[in-house]
């Protein structure tokens, strides 16, 4: 492959990445995801999707022990969109919440957190859905 087409093809995939990363909020199937260690051990994961103009949230802690009540936060650029309980259930020892939540305009940063008492484990979970 000779200088020139090493230097149109580097340009083409500069050109792709740069389209494929400029998608709007609002594009079927955008999906961001983080996952993460709790302050004990368990694992989270957090994902928000596109969803008809809407944001699918969905939050799983895994501590692999059934039975762990846990106090739950949902928010979005710091307004509670949901707070309760959830417990961890078999056979994985895992809860999951999902919502659907308003897009609000500019970036979204959903925030979860998830403490429970048996042990004081607190999870804080953020994603960042760009607006």
């Amino acid at each position: 492959m000779n200088t020139s087409t090493k230097s149109a093809a580097v340009v083409l995939g500069v050109a792709l990445v740069a389209t494929v990363g400029a998608q709007p909020a609002s594009a079927k199937g955008l999906d961001v995801r983080a996952s993460g260690t709790c302050s004990k051990g368990s694992v989270w994961k957090l994902k928000a999707k596109a969803d008809d103009g809407r944001i699918q949230t969905e939050l799983e802690v895994d501590s692999n022990r059934v039975g762990q009540a846990w106090s739950v936060r949902l928010s979005d650029n710091g307004v509670l969109l949901w707070s309760g309980k959830r417990t961890t259930v078999a056979p994985s020892g895992s809860f999951t919440l999902g919502r659907l939540v308003a897009n609000r305009a500019g970036t979204d940063r959903i925030r979860a957190t998830a403490t429970t008492t048996s042990t004081g484990e607190t999870c804080s979970a953020v994603v960042v859905f760009p607006g």
